[in-house]
């Protein structure tokens, strides 16, 4: 690994060039009855062995091992990506990493560079192992949820039991993806699968982050987990790395003015974001599950207004849209990837009615048109659009932005947007 780490000028250890990989495999493959405790153990070891290594500290190399050493679902597909692009290069099929491209943008993005080096000439890949991989990854993928890419990956699967006349495994292939897409239509009417929640992360502090001093991350946590969870256990973490009085979290999502920072603490900044999308892309993603896989654009809104204030009435309250997009999509290999672009924009009062409109719509759409419909989601969804507790509703919006003394003040075409929501 450290060698690897080395020959890529310390960037990282995406490409382990297959021997970390192949050497795991070919022990958990070959070995009956390996002792499932002790290679975790060993794990571990090479875990400790990275974090005290002195010619690495201050490199990111200790967390590069920590999470090649912790791993999962996507791991088993890019493993299954390496395999198939090798079979590609030898010529003996001809396709490789980039028939994952639909099951994961990030596969053929780190897949497709393989090089047959030595360490690769030796290793012997064959359709065999490569079919028993993809089964692997099937399993994986139905134990993490993701029941919506296990068709793309069947579509790999069936062809090689098709050229070999496997008519047992066909059947198998296809009963597997009839209960598949039985999970998916359970799973959307009941609404209860989690696909996790994302967290914008900053740290600020050159003396002890050094390299990852003002660098931004989305970590994606699992289920819902909540902001206070997350800050919680960042915060335990970096105290016990650095000592509680070094230590301070910052509670607001605006932006940090680094001047203002004390030289002398760690400053971890935690927000909650949502996935992102421009319109024309939510024309192709239309389920909840598009809207949460294979994704690297996330959004949080800061309420603002001119005076200062963070809250105001209607005509007053501006909002401040920061987007950010990450060099990797998720789900990954990785927990946490780092934010490689910032934008901002603002919206106007009038264009804030209308954004949180469009939620309220779309929210009581979600439950109008989900058969049969939940009267209980239906009443508390009328109660958060009509009697609204915490910020303006409808007839706030109404009475200052269509009000035909009022709405001159505005641009015509955003009064008309706002009329059309409401109808």
């Amino acid at each position: 690994m450290r060698s690897n780490f080395e020959f890529t000028g310390r960037k990282g250890l995406t490409r382990v060039h297959l021997q970390v990989i192949i050497s795991v495999s070919q022990m958990l493959g070959n070995i009956v009855g390996l002792n499932n405790a002790r290679f975790q153990e060993s794990l571990s070891l090479i875990n400790s062995y990275a974090s005290s290594d002195k010619a690495m500290k201050g490199t990111g190399f200790p967390v590069e091992v920590k999470d090649l050493t912790k791993r999962a679902a996507c791991c088993q597909l890019h493993i299954a990506a390496l395999m198939a692009e090798y079979l590609k290069l030898k010529k003996i099929q001809n396709w490789g990493a980039e028939k994952f491209e639909l099951i994961s943008s990030n596969i053929p993005k780190d897949e497709k560079g393989l090089k047959l080096d030595s360490g690769v000439q030796d290793v012997q890949y064959t359709e065999f192992i490569l079919q028993e991989q993809l089964e692997r990854c099937a399993e994986y993928l139905d134990k993490a949820e993701r029941y919506e890419v296990l068709g793309e990956l069947y579509r790999l699967i069936i062809p090689i039991h098709e050229k070999k006349r496997d008519y047992d495994m066909l059947r198998k292939c296809y009963s597997s993806l009839a209960d598949n897409y039985e999970k998916i239509i359970e799973t959307n009417k009941s609404g209860r699968r989690l696909l996790g929640r994302y967290y914008r992360v900053g740290f600020y502090g050159q003396a002890y982050f050094e390299d990852e001093n003002c660098t931004e991350y989305i970590y994606k946590e699992p289920k819902v987990t909540a902001l206070s969870e997350i800050s919680e256990r960042l915060y335990k973490k970096y105290c016990d790395k650095f000592g509680s009085d070094a230590v301070k979290m910052i509670q607001d999502s605006t932006p940090v003015c680094k001047a203002e920072l004390d030289p002398k603490i760690a400053y971890v900044q935690v927000t909650h974001v949502i996935p992102y999308f421009e319109k024309h892309e939510l024309e192709e993603r239309q389920t909840e599950f598009e809207h949460n896989h294979d994704i690297n654009c996330f959004m949080f809104e800061t309420p603002f207004t001119k005076e200062g204030k963070a809250r105001g009435n209607p005509e007053e309250q501006w909002k401040r849209r920061t987007i950010l997009t990450t060099s990797y999509s998720f789900p990954y290999v990785k927990k946490r990837i780092v934010v490689k672009g910032v934008r901002q924009t603002e919206l106007t009062p009038i264009e804030v009615a209308i954004d949180e409109m469009q939620s309220r719509v779309a929210e009581l759409e979600d439950v109008v048109f989900t058969q049969p419909t939940d009267p209980k989601k239906l009443q508390l969804r009328l109660q958060g659009s009509v009697c609204v507790q915490v910020n303006a509703g409808p007839l706030a919006y109404a009475s200052v932005f269509l009000d035909p003394a009022l709405s001159n003040m505005y641009p015509e075409e955003k009064v008309e947007e706002l009329k059309d929501i409401f109808r």
